[in-house]
């Protein structure tokens, strides 16, 4: 599959880049024929069918069957673009639904591999509605705990995207690909032709990876080694204490690219068995209020990116809220212990999150939950953003539902305070019952200078207050609201 060529892949040559040697077995549903020029009687649709199954070789525009991505089985299904546009007509809705129900059936995950124009002219309403046949299957999938990744080839719009593109759990895009549920024929002649690229989509939060074709295999074996499906999984372990000196001992620091394309190589021993609640930390704690803020405020204490890093032997980001927006301050996906264990992660970045941080936090936490992965936050946050755009972009919802997707998830949620605990933007990601802290970690009902503030105490009380309000690691065990303190 060239990145950026004129010329497109097949149906059957997406297939066998990512399974190789491994193999495709291919099914096919029971025959069910069209009438003469198809549901309209749409005069030369016989004869357009029959040049494109001659030019490609294929009945119909889409493929399926069960093959072998890395060292994961799973169930593929293939557009073939070079058939009519990849267009879906009423037997590509059959190959759609059975391709998910094969996957239901076998219990195995569904990748599909979409390159599509929408849905089919020539047979009208009847092509229409197979995507409610391709929306029903996918639900009933979703409902038996399964997981849907879907790779977007040029070009993947219309209908095609709007169902098993866009309704899968995860989005990969090809870099250059016509991403869009306009397709080119149809825009506006002013539109402009980024936000209907791969790239554009990605910037947008509806996407979660653009990755280059040569990358494809082993980004999509992360993902199944992920996904699963699984069962009984443990709790997601408490990360271990990193220096303030830039994330030893697991050398976090500086891996964010090595990250991002599942290359990174974790330090187990640095993740650790969890702490004893309530133990008492090798470091020192800190004295005072003022004291416990001013650490988490320091520049030079670990931040999420190194605590993950030393987590994780593979991380594979999720990316965005999929509402058109993102919060580059909050980093969620799924990642891959060195012991092979998949747990998924939300974490902030000591920056105030923002509504789209919250729905894609939100986002990841529930497909983690449906999925049976446990789920680790990192909090770290002086608070939700306040500005007016954020209100506008509707702040008290996307916390709200982020309280509601911690609060009914059945999967154990591993909370570790690193930073900053600021109010409710930061309880949001916090996990009753389970939450710990850092040594160089406060949390606290409001930040001290808007305590303060709210008291009409002027500012040189401000670490006053801080003492006050209780906030100090050790304070946040004795108040029962921290389990242990990781020092």
């Amino acid at each position: 599959m060239p990145d950026a060529t004129p010329a497109r892949a097949t149906a059957r040559e997406a297939i066998a880049l990512l399974t190789g040697a491994a193999g495709f077995t291919e099914h096919r549903p029971p025959p069910s024929p069209l009438p003469p020029d198809g549901p309209l009687g749409w005069a030369g649709y016989d004869a357009a069918r029959e040049r494109a199954s001659a030019r490609t070789g294929e009945e119909e525009s889409v493929v399926y069957g069960t093959g072998v991505v890395g060292d994961r089985a799973c169930v593929l299904l293939s557009f073939e673009f070079g058939f009519l546009g990849g267009s879906l007509g009423r037997q590509t809705g059959d190959r759609l639904a059975a391709a998910y129900e094969l996957a239901l059936t076998r219990r195995l995950p569904l990748l599909a591999l979409v390159a599509t124009g929408g849905s089919r002219m020539q047979e009208g309403m009847v092509a229409l509605t197979q995507l409610q046949r391709v929306a029903a299957a996918s639900v009933r999938l979703r409902a038996a705990d399964l997981p849907q990744i879907a790779v977007v080839r040029d070009p993947t719009t219309g209908g095609g995207w709007a169902t098993v593109g866009a309704g899968a759990d995860v989005v990969l895009a090809l870099p250059g690909a016509q991403v869009g549920f306009a397709g080119s024929r149809v825009r506006p002649p002013d539109a402009d032709p980024y936000a209907y690229s791969a790239e554009g989509q990605f910037a947008a939060g509806q996407v979660d990876a653009v990755v280059p074709a040569d990358e494809l295999t082993a980004s999509v074996t992360h993902w199944l080694r992920a996904l699963g499906p699984h069962e009984g999984l443990p709790a997601a372990p408490v990360p271990g204490a990193l220096s303030a000196g830039g994330g030893e001992p697991g050398a976090g620091a500086g891996r964010e690219a090595e990250a991002a394309t599942g290359s990174g190589a974790g330090t187990p021993s640095a993740a650790g068995a969890e702490p004893t609640p309530g133990s008492v930390p090798a470091a020192p704690l800190p004295e005072t209020g003022r004291e416990a803020v001013a650490r988490a405020r320091d520049l030079r204490r670990p931040r999420a990116e190194a605590y993950l890093a030393d987590y994780f032997a593979v991380r594979l980001p999720l990316h965005g809220d999929r509402s058109g927006s993102t919060d580059p301050g909050l980093l969620c996906g799924f990642g891959l212990r060195a012991d092979g264990q998949p747990v998924a992660y939300v974490a902030q970045c000591g920056t105030p999150t923002r509504p789209a941080g919250y729905r894609a936090a939100a986002r990841t936490i529930r497909l983690a939950d449906r999925l049976g992965i446990p789920v680790l936050t990192l909090v770290d946050t002086p608070g939700a953003a306040n500005d007016a755009e954020a209100e506008r972009a509707g702040a008290g919802a996307a916390i709200a539902d982020t309280f509601a997707a911690i609060a009914a998830a059945r999967v154990p949620v591993t909370t570790l305070v690193i930073g900053e605990g600021g109010s409710g933007g930061a309880l949001a990601l916090a996990a009753p019952g389970n939450t710990h802290v850092t040594v160089d970690s406060y949390f606290s009902v409001i930040a001290p200078e808007l305590a303060a503030a709210i008291l009409k105490r002027p500012p040189s009380e401000t670490g006053a207050t801080a003492d006050q309000l209780r906030l100090r690691p050790q304070d946040l065990v004795d108040l029962g609201f921290a389990r242990s303190i990781v020092g």
